[in-house]
């Protein structure tokens, strides 16, 4: 089979090399797929960079999240070759989604909509399960509180941005430049904030008469997040989801305990797997009804390396998904 594989450490265009390989064999609890499409995440990028916390051995296979047909089973395992799916592939051991066929455990794969394309089925899982263990079991999130969304036209930020307005926030949305603050309203932001124009803390405090957010996801980390967390709310929830920015968020346990704020870590994956199906059909549900809808920009297999930069630069909005087998 064909696959994009990370041979060496650096930029994208650099650390890939498409190479033909052997299909990869499912062991017990795996299943093997078809790839029909894949979507790029920022730890996609970070993986070439060997940077993420769950980069394999080199040389491996990335690519975290795929939409594809099963074509083989291994023990313990009651889908059916034939079936299509949604999920996370093994990335962690170098099995990823940049290939023809790639492996995910039971655990990973969830049931596709008949009408859902496969590049919007590819983009759809972690953005919108991390969206909801963020918003729905981790952060509490109440109808008519105020969520600020930050990185809000990245693929992360845009999952929130929806699921929070249909949870019945109150959204603002925070992203660099007049183009990704549109795309925010788009979204449903209600206020969109152009960090490059005014300083974070500075507008969420006007744009909530000086009490702060209830809520504030957070992505990208660094300077931003540290801005942010300064317009928490007393009793306010931040919620850190990830460190596109290349850094973790820093926190003073002297000011969260003074102002009685929380910080809460967020992985998609915890839960228990009935958790997890639930969470998924109740996210499937408001997709149906129109309130989740990715935005997603499709390139073809060969152009991954592009795909992967255009995603480190910064410059998307929405999700970057490559085209497999479609």
């Amino acid at each position: 089979m064909q696959a994009w594989q990370v041979q060496e450490h650096g930029e994208p265009r650099r650390a890939l090399r498409r190479v033909d390989v052997q299909a990869p064999v499912p062991q017990a609890g795996e299943l093997r797929v078809r790839v029909e499409a894949a979507a790029i995440g920022m730890p996609d990028v970070f993986m070439c960079r060997g940077t993420y916390p769950l980069t394999p051995p080199l040389p491996f296979i990335g690519g975290q999240e795929v939409c594809g047909v099963v074509d083989a089973v291994g023990d313990a395992v009651e889908l059916s070759v034939g079936t299509r799916i949604m999920g996370v592939t093994t990335f962690f051991d170098g099995r990823g989604g940049f290939a023809e066929e790639t492996i995910l455990s039971t655990g990973t794969a969830f049931r596709v909509p008949d009408q859902m394309a496969s590049t919007v089925a590819a983009a759809f899982r972690i953005g919108y399960s991390t969206a909801w263990t963020a918003l729905v079991e981790r952060g509490g999130l109440q109808r008519g509180e105020t969520l600020v969304v930050l990185g809000g036209a990245g693929g992360s930020g845009m999952s929130a941005i929806q699921l929070g307005g249909a949870l019945g926030a109150r959204v603002i949305a925070v992203a660099a430049g007049r183009e990704k603050t549109d795309f925010c309203q788009r979204l449903g932001a209600a206020i969109v904030i152009d960090r490059t124009t005014i300083s974070v803390r500075d507008a969420i405090l006007a744009a909530t008469d000086g009490r702060g957010a209830d809520i504030v996801f957070d992505p990208v980390g660094g300077d931003v997040a540290s801005d942010a967390l300064r317009a928490l709310a007393a009793f306010g929830r931040f919620l850190v989801v990830g460190f596109a920015s290349g850094k973790w968020i820093r926190v003073n346990g002297g000011e969260l305990t003074m102002s009685s704020r929380s910080v809460l870590g967020v992985i998609a994956s915890s839960g228990s797997p009935e958790q997890q199906a639930q969470a998924h059909e109740s996210l499937l549900d408001l997709s149906t009804r129109g309130y989740l809808n990715p935005v997603v920009r499709s390139l073809p297999f060969e152009d991954l390396p592009a795909g992967l930069e255009v995603v480190a630069s910064g410059a998307v909005m929405g999700k970057v998904v490559i085209e497999v087998n479609c």
